[in-house]
This record gives structure tokens, C-alpha cells and sequence, in this order.
């Protein structure tokens, strides 16, 4: 069986580079290459800490791309430091070089080359904003039938959104931060005839990272990714902090372990609820991630990061 071509587009917080790992670990899964998106992150040490994760787990042969766009809403500074704490973990500077190697072209023109030169259909793992993507559909439109998904952490469909008001006045509280950066990307992507896959707050809000959890983990310190994995979580553990681009990227490796639902949405980009991903009847059909079984999922976890 032919292994499923991803490309992945991720945006630099903790569970990004999880999911980056998580991403690794699956054996029916080619990585073409990953752009990072300069958004829930400082994007130097973002980039830096994604290759570093590659050389660890052996994926010198990816490329790792840095994209030069820019949404309308930045994350909250406190967010985006978190880059550079996982940069300086000393397990990911056991080397003096990094060996995977950084495309030197910007990541939202190397997602389209990648898209273009593929020989069949490729599914975007898209766990930050939309904005490389509806990039890549504006300079090539034609370039539709070459993504056979995408899969993506974003929005919130019947629960509130996570933009809190007290971070962003005159907001209502229904956007999510991947929306919210760029709606009018997230907007373009809706007006494609693209298969759209999301992992809304709504399933995310189900699977918390626990202090349990991560000490199970911890308890796995003799393999270097679980290790990796437990100082990332570690470091965000005083927070309320959910498993949301680990849940979306567990997709891949086992859609059926997913029961999905479709919904008519669409995507509000100017006002009070700018970034809120509405449900609305007539509005642009997409499937979302509905129930997992959570014990199911804890479990696999421990499991595929046990290398």
C-alpha cells in the first residue's frame, strides 16, 4: 500500500511541535515537508526548534520552510514565547549543527511547488491559520485538484471561541485563534471545492492535558520522544491547556477512531465576531471531528511516542 503524501503546515505553539512528532511516528505517512507559519510563535526559534525535532527522530531528508505571511490579528506575546523555551530544551541541542535542511524559499511559494511537482493528491495537516493555503489557492486556483484535504485545527462551531475579550476588547468571544489571525484567508480556503476536515474547540475542549497524563509520559523518559514530549507539556501545564493540534494530527493515523459530522458554516471576517466560524443553513459544508474515545486516544499517545 502506497503511504498517504502529507504536507504540513504548522504555526510554532507547543502542541505544533507535538503534533510534528505525533506526525512522525506514523508508518503510513510520507512528510513531503513542513512550513511553518509565523503566527502563535517568534518564527526564528520556531523554525530552529522544528528542524531540531526532525534531526532527533531521524527526518534529515524534510524540508522545513519558513512562510513570510502575516495575518491581521497577532497572538498574545505570552503565547508566541513558547517558541523559544522549546528551541532551548537541552534535549534538542545535543548537536552543533542542525542537519534538516531549510528551504531558502518562503513557505507559502514552496507549499505551491511541493503541490505542483506532486504526482498524486496531497493532504495539508494545517494546525495554525489558513493563510498559506488560500495563498497558494489565489496564485494558482487549478491548483485544487492536487489536495486531497485538508485537515485542520481551527474554529468552533457550537461552543465559544478561545479569543478571550480581556486579550482582545471589542471582540464577542465566539473566534478561535487560528481563525481569528486571518479570517479573510480562512474565507478564501471556504470558497474552495477542497474536502475541509476541521478540529473544532468543540471536540478539543474534550481531551485536556492533564497532570496525570503528563506524568505517565514522564514515566517513559527512557525513550527520547516521550521525554520530549513531556517537558513540551511540562512547560504549559499551569495553564488550561487542551491536546488540539495532537487531536487533529491523531486523524491521519487512524480516521477511524473519528466519528465526523457535516455542517453548513461560514466564516464571519469583519465586526465583533471576526474569526467566529458559524453555522448557518446554506453555508459552505465541511466535516468536523465529533467524538473521539478519549481513553482510546491517551493511550495512543504513550504508545506511538514510545521511540
Amino acid at each position: 500500500m502506497s503511504k498517504q503524501l502529507v504536507l504540513m503546515d504548522h504555526d510554532g505553539g507547543v502542541d505544533d511541535y507535538l503534533a510534528t512528532m505525533l506526525l512522525m511516528t506514523m508508518e503510513d505517512v510520507e512528510l513531503m515537508g513542513v512550513v511553518v507559519t509565523p503566527a502563535d510563535c517568534y518564527i526564528q526559534p520556531a523554525v530552529a526548534a522544528t528542524r531540531k525535532i526532525l534531526d532527533l527522530m531521524g527526518g534529515f531528508h524534510i524540508p522545513v520552510a519558513e512562510s513570510k505571511v502575516r495575518g491581521t490579528n497577532p497572538f498574545p506575546n505570552l503565547y508566541r514565547r513558547d517558541s523559544f523555551v522549546v528551541d532551548h530544551l537541552p534535549i534538542l541541542n545535543e548537536r552543533d549543527t542542525i542537519a534538516t535542511p531549510l528551504v531558502t524559499e518562503p513557505g507559502e511559494n514552496f507549499m505551491l511547488g511541493v503541490l505542483q511537482k506532486a504526482l498524486e493528491p496531497v493532504t495539508l495537516m494545517v494546525t495554525g491559520p489558513l493563510t498559506n493555503v488560500a495563498f497558494v489557492l489565489d496564485q494558482a486556483p487549478e491548483i485544487e485538484e492536487k489536495i486531497a484535504k485538508i485537515v485542520w485545527m481551527g474554529g468552533a462551531l457550537n461552543v465559544p471561541g478561545n479569543v478571550e475579550k480581556n486579550w482582545e476588547p471589542g471582540q464577542d468571544g465566539s473566534a478561535e485563534w487560528n481563525v481569528y489571525w486571518d479570517p479573510i484567508s480562512a474565507a478564501r480556503v471556504w470558497q474552495s471545492g477542497i474536502e475541509i476536515i476541521m478540529c473544532p474547540l468543540d471536540i478539543t475542549n474534550t481531551v485536556p492535558v492533564t497532570s496525570e497524563f503528563v506524568q505517565k509520559i514522564g514515566r517513559q523518559r527512557k525513550y527520547p520522544i516521550s521525554d520530549l514530549a513531556g517537558q513540551c507539556y511540562a512547560l504549559v501545564i499551569t495553564q488550561d491547556y487542551y491536546a488540539w493540534d495532537v487531536l487533529a494530527t491523531t486523524y491521519l493515523g487512524n480516521p477511524d477512531a473519528f466519528n465526523l459530522k457535516g455542517w453548513e458554516t461560514e466564516i464571519i471576517t469583519s465586526g465583533v465576531s471576526q474569526g467566529n466560524t458559524k453555522v448557518v443553513s446554506g453555508g459552505r459544508k465541511i466535516y468536523a471531528m465529533d467524538e473521539v474515545d478519549k481513553s482510546w486516544f491517551y493511550t495512543y499517545l504513550l504508545e506511538q511516542w514510545k521511540c
